[in-house]
């Protein structure tokens, strides 16, 4: 239980701390974030709000904005600018931030055009300090373990969460332990947590078992846990959903697609929708789908398979790295969003996830390959009938493109392999999106003749 302090709030608030299923309510979190009572996953819920004590919406939209000409730290920040919205910290001098959010949103035509729609959008999470959605959530978490005067931080990561954790204990006089699975981790993002200067560990096992080495760590020793079960998290990366539609106008778009991996970012973006609509800042919500890769399609096979009943594990596989997770931590609360907003879940293939990553490129935006499969789903979805051409969607763009280079190099020089494909058949389908590097002599004719070459394969 927290009570604000700051002048520069619409309102004073508190909040708690509970399970998602008993319902039971967690005066100090136990340290891996489980209810003590049945093992689920926490959240932070506003009770005040549930009794009707509500700030009023247009004097709320009137701060967020007024606050964007403010030039103190928690203004500046795309997270803290929304602090309402937030849970309460006693010293907000303990706000560890490197103005994070405020990231942009793109227009994709070329990409609407390949999927059939009239319009399409991206928001870019990967223009995040750290280059991932990440950031926003780890201002919230790690300014709580700051406050609470934890030294020690530490997560088990396919690479975002490390890089993100890693800069933001860096940034606030902390220790952070990254554990991440040997040889599955994209190289750009290992390097990350390195220049940060985490304590790194590389396990031979996959991030599962990172996840369960971890959770034995932190009952032996005084360490923070950083993984999205910290529902601190979450409510950091909820407010990527206000700042899209602040940027909309306020108006609310048809579809958001997100990228599926521990499926803590669409539960966070589906809960601040719906706590928005509580609010009266919105009078709907967008249906919120996740996109899964084959290899790594444990939510989709728990709907599908199970419906939603209980959690289908995985042997995940896929080269998107950020999504190689088999036994998502957020299940339960993913499907709730589906099920609130009336989204679904699909996957997609490996081929299917390089072509849009290229596709996407095609827009003159990069990202990383687990943020792909957010256009690769949407083709899906508008064949199905799913998505109407006319709709109003939002892709989410989950990871920067400097994330995972040799992805993007080996596509381009043709070296890409891709599961359940052979490799002529991939490199036949992708010839289009292809652009190696043209290797010439110093000649401007040679240079010459490869521009009309290029015009003649454009024509």
């Amino acid at each position: 239980m927290a009570t604000r302090h700051s002048d520069n709030t619409t309102t004073a608030r508190s909040y708690r701390i509970r399970c998602i299923s008993c319902g039971t309510v967690a005066g100090t979190p136990a340290a891996d974030f489980r209810c003590t009572r049945c093992g689920d996953l926490l959240e932070v819920e506003f009770p005040e709000w549930t009794a009707g004590a509500t700030p009023e919406p247009a004097s709320l939209k009137a701060l967020w904005r007024e606050r964007r000409t403010s030039n103190s730290p928690l203004d500046t920040s795309g997270v803290w600018r929304f602090r309402e919205m937030l849970p309460d910290l006693d010293d907000w001098s303990s706000v560890i931030t490197l103005r994070e959010g405020n990231t942009p949103l793109y227009e994709l035509p070329r990409c609407a055009n390949a999927a059939g729609m009239k319009r399409l959008l991206a928001k870019h999470q990967g223009m995040n300090p750290t280059g991932s959605f990440k950031d926003t959530g780890m201002t919230v978490a790690i300014s709580a373990a700051k406050q609470q005067k934890f030294r020690w931080v530490a997560c088990a990561s396919t690479g975002n969460t490390s890089a993100s954790m890693a800069a933001y204990a860096a940034r606030g006089e902390m220790r952070s332990l990254v554990v991440i699975p040997e040889g599955k981790i994209a190289w750009g993002k290992l390097s990350q947590s390195l220049d940060y200067g985490a304590l790194t560990c590389q396990l031979r096992t996959d991030f599962d078992g990172c996840v369960r080495v971890l959770n034995e760590i932190i009952h032996r020793y005084p360490i923070y846990l950083l993984n999205s079960v910290n529902p601190y998290r979450l409510e950091g990366q909820k407010t990527a959903a206000i700042e899209l539609l602040e940027q909309l106008d306020w108006g609310v778009p048809d579809h958001v697609i997100v990228p599926g991996g521990n499926l803590g970012n669409n539960s966070a973006l589906g809960k601040a929708f719906l706590e928005l609509k509580q609010l009266g800042l919105v009078s709907a919500v967008p249906k919120i789908s996740v996109i899964q890769a084959e290899g790594a399609n444990a939510l989709y096979r728990t709907a599908h398979e199970k419906h939603g009943r209980e959690l289908v594990t995985v042997e995940a596989e896929t080269l998107a790295t950020a999504i190689r997770i088999g036994n998502p931590a957020s299940w339960k609360k993913s499907l709730r969003v589906l099920e609130a907003t009336c989204g679904c879940v699909e996957q997609v293939s490996e081929a299917e996830i390089a072509f849009a990553k290229a596709e996407i490129g095609t827009d003159g935006v990069g990202c990383e390959p687990a943020s792909a499969v957010t256009l690769a789903g949407l083709k899906r979805l508008v064949k199905c009938g799913f998505v109407r051409p006319t709709d109003l969607v939002v892709l989410i763009l989950t990871g920067n493109v400097l994330k995972d280079p040799e992805y993007t190099i080996q596509f381009h020089r043709g070296d890409l392999s891709v599961p359940r494909m052979p490799d002529e058949e991939f490199r036949t389908l992708t010839a289009k999106q292809r652009r190696a590097p043209v290797v010439l002599d110093a000649d401007p004719e040679a240079v010459v003749d490869a521009l009309e070459a290029e015009d003649k394969r454009d024509g």
